[in-house]
């Protein structure tokens, strides 16, 4: 008697997940990588940026490292670059000068190891070894690469030249959102121990007890930082913690980057084009220390991170905390602007189907948001897969950023995903929301 195994349709499904997120990945690779000349490609547009071409083949690299050397136990297509493609062997300003592979070299790079990869995908068993369970290493690959597209997007926004760059606008308002909203007190659980393509230092899930704080309902405005700005918030030191005015002198800050007087107002520059600055829509390309400031004078706080965690996922109504605000469906062009699929924030009350059940607004997508919290480990974190992702990051001045920009993808963004920076940064696609202490009456009222 003969049988016929029948096919594993869970096996299938993440195989064809895999694949379908990989293709997905590469061709906003592509997209940005093609957007420009060779000649621009190896150019370094700042010193804080890689030049386009490293980018390009470093997650080339890691995808080697990870899938076609370790996973796949094959053969290395060029073991000789690895030093070249280590972020921690090469400072961003040190790689123009490096050998790296010309434009042809890398695409085809690249291109070969995907070709190894999808032959491995094939047959891979999603056995119980940590590294391949739940595909969790073709996640990291693709989570990886987003990354580095959304730093590429940032190189972009850096680069001089005539625009290369399309998308449509954001949606317009839908509804009118409140200023604030009261989180009540409480534990709920921060972290995750059950999201697959999780990273380390998101997990493990854990009990977090808050007391009441009221957080804004959507993030900080261009109307309301111009506010600041006229208040001379640049040029008063009560405002800026000694750290952060030391850096404001030393740098000349007098405005968010890429803003330049015009007339009477302002206008902001994005990927190559000018326009008024909107004033509905979230500031973007402020750092920390400017960030801070501003919550200083406005009377308020920068909300901690698991503030803002909390006010994203838990809800009231069943005490659990969600995947996303909205729940735990993937998001949708109606819940949130992500994915490059515009370039730049949407105005506030753009996405109301987005919304937190406590009513909290454009917390996925639109602006990198700072928080209060320096960058550690959770409690019991554990290193997976290597210490260079996470951990070697804790301790520093570092302070983390949540809920993914428009220029995130999907892939690489969660309500429990953690960004961290250093305090003085702000080339990255960064904005930030207000918290405070609850006061008696709003608590007991």
């Amino acid at each position: 008697m003969t049988t016929t195994e029948e096919p594993d349709t869970g096996t299938e499904a993440l195989r064809s997940r895999i694949a379908v997120e990989l293709a997905r990945t590469r061709a906003r690779t592509d997209a940005l990588t093609t957007a420009v000349d060779d000649d621009d490609l190896i150019r370094q547009h700042s010193t804080l940026m890689s030049p386009l071409v490293w980018d390009l083949a470093h997650v080339g690299n890691q995808e080697e490292l990870w899938l076609v050397r370790d996973v796949g136990g094959r053969t290395p297509v060029r073991q000789d670059i690895d030093d070249l493609y280590d972020a921690f062997k090469q400072p961003r300003k040190d790689r123009p000068a490096l050998p790296l592979l010309p434009p042809a070299e890398a695409r085809a790079y690249v291109a070969t190891v995907r070709d190894k990869v999808h032959d491995l995908l094939d047959g891979i068993r999603f056995t119980d070894r940590a590294l391949v369970a739940d595909g969790f290493v073709f996640g990291m690959i693709v989570q990886h690469e987003q990354q580095h597209d959304e730093t590429m997007l940032a190189t972009h926004q850096l680069r001089s030249g005539p625009p290369v760059l399309e998308a449509p606008p954001p949606p317009e308002p839908r509804i009118r959102v409140a200023a604030e909203v009261l989180v009540p007190a409480g534990p709920f659980t921060m972290g995750t121990s059950t999201d697959p393509w999780a990273l380390d230092n998101e997990r493990p899930a854990h009990p977090v007890e808050l007391p009441a704080y009221v957080i804004d309902a959507a993030p900080v405005t261009n109307g309301a930082y111009r506010e600041f700005l006229a208040d001379g918030g640049y040029d008063d030191p009560r405002w800026w913690s000694a750290a952060g005015w030391r850096h404001r002198t030393e740098a000349g800050l007098t405005a968010p980057m890429h803003w330049r007087r015009d007339g009477d107002g302002w206008a902001c520059q994005r990927f190559g084009r000018w326009s008024p600055v909107r004033d509905d829509e979230p500031v973007v390309h402020v750092c920390w220390h400017e960030a801070q400031a501003y919550a200083r004078w406005a009377g308020k706080r920068l909300p901690t991170e698991a503030e803002w965690e909390k006010a994203a996922r838990w809800d009231p109504a069943t005490g659990r905390s969600r995947r996303w605000p909205w729940g735990d469906d993937e998001p949708t062009a109606e819940h949130a602007n992500l994915g490059q699929r515009h370039l730049w924030p949407a105005p506030v009350g753009a996405y109301p189907a987005g919304a937190s059940p406590l009513g909290v607004h454009q917390l996925i997508g639109d602006v990198w948001e700072w928080t209060a919290s320096p960058f550690h480990g959770h409690p019991g974190f554990a290193v997976f897969p290597y210490r260079e992702y996470s951990e070697v990051f804790f301790g520093g001045d570092y302070r983390v950023l949540r809920g993914g920009s428009f220029g995130t993808d999907r892939s690489a963004c969660r309500g429990t995903f953690r960004n961290w920076d250093h305090p003085i940064r702000r080339q990255i696609f960064s904005g930030f929301r207000c918290a405070r202490d609850a006061r008696p009456e709003e608590v007991h009222g």
